[in-house]
């Protein structure tokens, strides 16, 4: 019996898929869970054989997630289950260690086949992935940048429409700090100003858009 689990923050699409999975006499789901704190706390509980993982969490990025959890949980296998179409993304997971990647309007059929895969060792992409790696533009971003706590927050705060003089004043560090972390972060992202990086940041989950 196959342990899986499913962690996705959208409840109708974790719960369908569920049902559609439990189905199989050979795959045990052990349960869905909606965010990286409830999925930790449940690895450390039940053992888990194959991990569903979405990328765009309401607390983490699951990019982020996947190196320590397959340093903690040795034969946990991590099966990318996505909308992120991008080169970029789908390189980072792998260079992270996943050990497939589906897109998340591929057919149930390719995410049993991909389950059946990467239990036998092998890398998994669905149909979808495959042309976007062989369709690569040598131009684009190779992978989703890795940016600093601080490099997040002067993100997080640009996004929010303040100025450089204001992200100083607010994360107490000075101007030119703050000017050069983000000449940095437009470096990293390839991109021609801060704008698009903060598009990119926020489409890739690096950062969140405030709800106040």
């Amino acid at each position: 019996m196959i342990n899986i689990a499913i962690t996705d923050d959208h409840p109708l699409l974790s719960e369908g898929l569920k049902n559609i999975l439990a189905q199989e006499p050979d795959l045990n789901i052990i349960g869905c869970y909606p965010n990286a704190q409830v999925l930790i706390k449940a690895l450390e509980e039940t053992p888990i054989d194959v991990l569903l993982l979405d990328i765009n969490l309401s607390d983490a990025n699951g990019l982020e997630l996947i190196s320590p959890l397959i340093k903690k949980h040795k034969d946990l296998k991590i099966i990318m289950l996505s909308v992120h179409n991008e080169f970029a993304v789908i390189n980072s997971a792998f260079q992270e260690g996943a050990h497939g990647y589906i897109q998340k309007n591929a057919s149930i059929d390719e995410i049993k086949l991909g389950i059946q895969e990467i239990l036998f060792g092998k890398k998994f992409l669905c149909k979808q992935t495959k042309l976007i790696i062989d369709k690569k533009n040598s131009t684009e971003l190779k992978s989703v940048p890795k940016l600093t706590r601080r490099e997040k927050e002067i993100l997080a705060e640009a996004a929010q429409g303040l100025t450089t003089t204001q992200i100083a004043e607010k994360l107490f560090i000075s101007h030119h700090t703050v000017e050069s972390h983000r000449k940095n972060l437009i470096e990293k992202f390839k991109t021609s100003n801060l704008s698009s990086a903060i598009k990119m940041a926020l489409d890739y989950g690096l950062i969140r858009e405030s709800v106040d």
